[in-house]
């Protein structure tokens, strides 16, 4: 992260002036441009759940995107669309306002969902279909927000990005193509929003990231009446069985997760990575030659994640006699660590909730939220994420969202907005 970023955020509070529940004349208009939009805020996000859009569903993602890019048009917003098709996904809608003044906002969503199918139904306050909760509520409170500040007059000469991306449930590979767009987003803007699932009372200031590792071992085969002799050692499974339990004995900490998913061993040893499959033939009396494991890890700081390998490789390299063993480690989506930058804006917006009346927001746990898009750029600019709608069953037939919880939720974002596009650019 950029140092003038993390001591600038230091200013959003003091420098709008502002005492719990005081809210200024603008603020107010703002707030009640929300409320005139409630209901054409409810068929926004019925027709964005209405589009089937799984990850897969290249043509269905376009359209959401294009639904969201009328929108953010009729705001001066200048929209493109960004095509992902080399990495085999259908690609990110970006929106841009150009300004020179305040600090410059970037807005995060997607438009991609897991499952769809399940079409708008509304019951009361609640709202089910494909998508509700993670996240078309997120979106749409983007939008309305960034709607009410352009009906107050307040984007005038301000910046704002927004990048909706169509792959977030099943990210294009490699990332520096797939999340090109968004990276260069943020490497012009002060600080980032994104609008994935909000648990009530809190926001996140930080999320884990995740690699993949794999363990392969050898042991010397031959007639298991000669195991733990000078001929055969220990075999490749108890060299395996050392290697995990060490794991779990020596490496734990908070936020630390490591999770041994496959692990196939005998004489004779298939495995395939793609497939996360394989086989293995063996026999009761013969001392077993291969054992490979693969498995993730879970992280919130880069540290974090040197610092395990670190220990991972040590305890490897410690062999049982005549066996050896190597683990190899690949990068997924980066974490997003919780920086003072990010506490700052947490701050922000828990001012902003306790001026409208909706109490305390203090940050979430990171151990409850995995990597997210913003953790892309959670090394450029200081962020905020649980921004989006509340709601329930994500990822599963019955998903729903809250839509007196996203009024509410759509007030706070604005006015966070608001504070800080008007609030002083960083120092040069």
């Amino acid at each position: 992260m950029r140092t003038r970023h993390r001591s600038a955020i230091l200013c959003v509070l003091t420098a709008v002036g502002l005492s719990a529940g005081d809210l200024t004349p603008v603020e107010q208009k703002i707030l009640a441009a929300v409320d005139q939009r409630r209901d054409a805020a409810i068929a926004l996000l019925a027709r964005s759940i209405d589009i089937p859009s799984a990850t897969e569903n290249h043509e269905g993602v376009k359209r959401v995107g294009q639904l969201y890019a009328d929108e953010l048009r009729a705001m001066g917003f200048e929209t493109r669309w960004v095509d992902q098709t080399q990495v085999g996904r259908a690609g990110h809608l970006v929106a841009e306002r150009h300004g020179t003044k305040g600090r410059r906002v970037l807005l995060i969503g997607h438009l991609d969902t897991v499952l769809q199918g399940e079409r708008f139904r509304r019951e009361g306050a609640r709202v089910y279909g494909s998508g509700s909760a993670d996240m078309k509520s997120g979106n749409a409170i983007a939008i309305e927000a960034l709607r009410a500040l352009h009906a107050a007059g307040r984007l005038e000469d301000r910046q704002v990005i927004v990048v909706f991306t169509g792959d977030e449930e099943d990210t294009g590979r490699p990332y520096d193509v797939s999340r090109a767009a968004l990276i260069e987003a943020a490497s012009r803007s002060d600080v980032a929003l994104a609008f994935e699932g909000n648990e009530p009372g809190t926001a996140v200031v930080g999320r884990r990231g995740f690699s993949s590792w794999r363990l392969e071992v050898t042991g010397s085969q031959g007639h298991s009446s000669g195991i733990f002799g000078n001929d055969r050692g220990a075999g490749a499974v108890f060299e395996a069985a050392r290697i995990l339990s060490a794991f779990y004995n020596e490496l734990r900490e908070p936020y630390l997760t490591f999770n041994p998913s496959v692990i196939v061993g005998g004489t004779d040893v298939n495995y395939d990575p793609p497939a996360f499959s394989g086989s293995a033939t063996g026999k009761a009396n013969v001392v077993p030659r291969a054992v490979v494991v693969e498995g993730d890890m879970r992280f919130l700081s880069r540290e974090q994640l040197d610092r395990a390998r670190e220990k991972m490789r040590a305890i490897v390299a410690a062999n049982l006699p005549k066996t050896s063993a190597a683990i190899s480690f690949t990068d997924g989506m980066p974490s997003m660590a919780p920086t003072d930058g990010n506490h700052q804006l947490l701050a922000a917006l828990d001012q902003v909730s306790r001026d409208i009346g909706t109490g305390p927001i203090e940050a979430h746990d990171p151990s409850k939220r995995g990597a997210g898009d913003i953790s892309f750029v959670a090394g450029q600019v200081a962020g905020l994420d649980g921004l989006g709608g509340w709601g329930g069953l994500d990822h599963a037939p019955g998903e729903w969202v809250d839509l007196d919880e996203m009024l509410a939720l759509t007030k706070r974002a604005a006015l966070l907005m608001d504070r800080v596009l008007w609030s002083d650019p960083p120092a040069k």
